[in-house]
């Protein structure tokens, strides 16, 4: 009797992520850019990273990667930091291909809680680790009523929600990943992202691709999709910024800044993003 895998074909070697599982990635991801929004299960495979260490990212990546492509992994913005340098090692000795950190030489880009800062082009991907991928859970923890609401776009308790935020809080408190529309039909929540990055999803001229591999979805923003994240008409939606601060090496002012300590103490503002702040200092923009 032939074997599912015979089926399928030689698909080369099976290191870490064989041929089989990556078909079946691709094929979701293709349901989910169809679908823009749409939260598409696969069947996620056990890792070399622990779930809820961007086991769905990466299973995005090996997916889509190959030997030809330059791939950039990034973590809240920096290139050298452990969880990506070590996701970045993993894919390249699996796949072969090049590594990059430039974000305008890299054909795909996987990030966790970051968008880059310099806009990406139709010929990128930008992969989004994604470690809680409903937005409804916050305000309904029945998975059956989720997907009810979800097939009839009542968001009602989302709205409510937000309302009740401002009541208490004068504002919406909510900063990593804030709800948003997808093409005026799904709600989604658009991984630990700060609210800075949210704007940077709407009319992109790339596709990005979420995965949650804990919980076994996929979903998509396609090129040119309108993105809205949830707002009240007299409240405006506002990203994160502090009047005054600019990054300590490049002087940046419009960049996501983040505190780090100073050796006497103090705190100094850094741009997240370490290419386009290198780059900055250089002034090649």
């Amino acid at each position: 009797m032939r074997t599912i895998t015979d089926l399928a074909g030689d698909g080369g070697p099976r290191g870490i992520f064989d041929e089989l599982s990556k078909r079946e990635v691709r094929r979701a991801a293709l349901t989910a850019v169809a679908v823009p929004g749409y939260q598409v299960p696969f069947g996620s495979r056990e890792m070399p990273v622990a779930r809820g260490w961007g086991s769905g990212g990466l299973q995005v990546t090996l997916a889509l990667v190959g030997p030809g492509d330059r791939l950039k992994v990034i973590d809240q913005g920096e290139d050298g930091g452990v969880n990506a340098s070590n996701l970045r090692r993993l894919v390249v000795g699996h796949v072969g291909c090049a590594e990059e950190s430039d974000t305008r030489e890299a054909s795909l880009i996987q990030s966790r809680h970051r968008i880059p800062e310099t806009p990406l082009r139709a010929d990128q991907v930008l992969v989004l680790q994604v470690p809680v991928p409903e937005p409804l859970r916050a305000v309904e923890h029945d998975v059956r009523e989720q997907r009810r609401m979800h097939a009839e776009a009542d968001y009602s308790r989302m709205w409510v929600g937000l309302y009740e935020d401002v009541v208490r809080n004068g504002v919406v408190t909510k900063t990593a990943g804030y709800p948003c529309m997808v093409d005026g039909r799904y709600l989604i929540s658009p991984t630990p992202i700060p609210r800075f990055d949210v704007p940077k999803l709407d009319r992109a001229e790339h596709l990005t691709l979420f995965g949650a591999g804990r919980e076994k979805r996929i979903y998509a923003v396609p090129p040119h999709t309108v993105v809205e994240p949830l707002v009240f008409e007299d409240i405006p939606f506002e990203v994160e910024s502090t009047p005054g601060a600019a990054c300590r090496h490049c002087g940046s002012e419009g960049s996501y800044l983040v505190e780090v300590p100073s050796m006497d103490g103090s705190v100094a503002w850094v741009c997240s993003d370490t290419d386009f702040c290198a780059r900055n200092r250089e002034g090649d923009q």
